[in-house]
This record gives C-alpha cells, sequence and structure tokens, in this order.
C-alpha cells in the first residue's frame, strides 16, 4: 500500500475553487448554489500577507457573492445558454483550443486527450463536450490536486499548456460580452485564480 500524504489547507482551497468555477461555468447556478456563494467566506489566505494577485483573487470572489445576492436561477439560465451555447452558435465558447494557436501537424485536443489517458481518463460515453471544455480543464486541475496529488511539475505543465493561456482568453472574450450581465464575475474570478496560478508556479 502506497501512502499518500494528506492534502495542505491551501490546496484544498485551490482545489475547490477550480471545482467551483467547473460547475459554474458547465452549468447555470441553481437558488441553493446562488445563496451559498452569497454567504461564503472569501478562500483562505494561509496567514501570510496578500500579494497583488492574492488582493484581486478576493476581490474577485466579492464581487461574485454581491453579484449572486440579485441573481435568480431563471435569468442565468438564459445567460449561461446565450452566452456558452447557444441556438445557432455561442457568443463565447468554452473551449479552450479555440483559443490556442495551432498547425497541421499539432491539435491541442489531441495532446490533451492523450495526456488525459496516460492518467486513465476519458470523456464519458453520455458526455456531449469534448474534453477541452473549460470545465473539464478546471476539473482536471481539482483531480490533479486533491484525487492524483500530482507534484506540482505536473500541475503546473498542464495548467500551462491547456488552461492558462486559453483559460485567460476566454475571460476577456467574456468581459467584453455585452450580454455578460453575471458571467463577468465568475470570469473574473477565474481570470484572478489563473494569476494567482501562474505566479505561484513561477515562484515554485
Amino acid at each position: 500500500m502506497q501512502f499518500m500524504p494528506p492534502v495542505s489547507p491551501e490546496d484544498q482551497a485551490r482545489a475547490d475553487l477550480y471545482g467551483l468555477l467547473a460547475r459554474l461555468f458547465y452549468a447555470p447556478p441553481d437558488a441553493n448554489l446562488i445563496s451559498e456563494l452569497r454567504l461564503a467566506a472569501p478562500p483562505p489566505d494561509g496567514g501570510e500577507p496578500l500579494t497583488a494577485e492574492g488582493e484581486a483573487l478576493r476581490a474577485a470572489w466579492a464581487e461574485l457573492a454581491e453579484a449572486c445576492s440579485s441573481a435568480f436561477p431563471a435569468r442565468l439560465e438564459e445567460e449561461h445558454l446565450q452566452l456558452f451555447v447557444g441556438v445557432g452558435k455561442a457568443e463565447v465558447t468554452p473551449y479552450l483550443s479555440a483559443y490556442l494557436v495551432r498547425s497541421e501537424s499539432d491539435s491541442p485536443l489531441a495532446r490533451l486527450r492523450g495526456q488525459l489517458a496516460e492518467w486513465g481518463l476519458a470523456r464519458r460515453e453520455t458526455a456531449m463536450e469534448p474534453e477541452d471544455h473549460l470545465s473539464a480543464l478546471c476539473e482536471t486541475m481539482r483531480w490533479l490536486i486533491v484525487g492524483r496529488k500530482a507534484g506540482l511539475d505536473v500541475q503546473r505543465r498542464f495548467f500551462h499548456e491547456y488552461l492558462h493561456t486559453g483559460g485567460s482568453r476566454f475571460c476577456s472574450a467574456v468581459s467584453a460580452c455585452d450580454n455578460a450581465k453575471f458571467y463577468r464575475f465568475p470570469a473574473r474570478l477565474l481570470q484572478a485564480l489563473l494569476n494567482v496560478e501562474h505566479k505561484a508556479f513561477a515562484i515554485d
């Protein structure tokens, strides 16, 4: 039996935040989740002075909580459908390979599928979304942190190769969309998390 060290509070907080963002962008929040977000405490800071990126993360969390105070599930369902699903074409694609430079000999989605296969992960047969959906990538990061308990080098490589650049461009697209009344706040939280992670990985 191989001993698996416990997850630190900081890593658990990271994983929880990735999981929350995966949930928010996969489907609109229901009344229970809206209520929980409105009352939830911000992510812990580890007891150390906050960096500029950490301050931005807490500010984005506060903005999301405030947005939840006037959010209604039916409106969020309409907004999510309009932004990320669409009748003919979504206003903002949640598939991050669309934001990456590719060549005839390189497919980000194919590389991603190969990496997931190495880890024994595969899309459920009932799932309609490709593996490069933002929510799937956030869930993979959550799994790497608390499921696989992967080392920082593995987390860093996956983050930079599949999530950071495409995720940042996705956030910019949401923020620039006039119809993103509520979802501009989850996008700001996601961007803040990406910035925190990027700096932390550069240090470690």
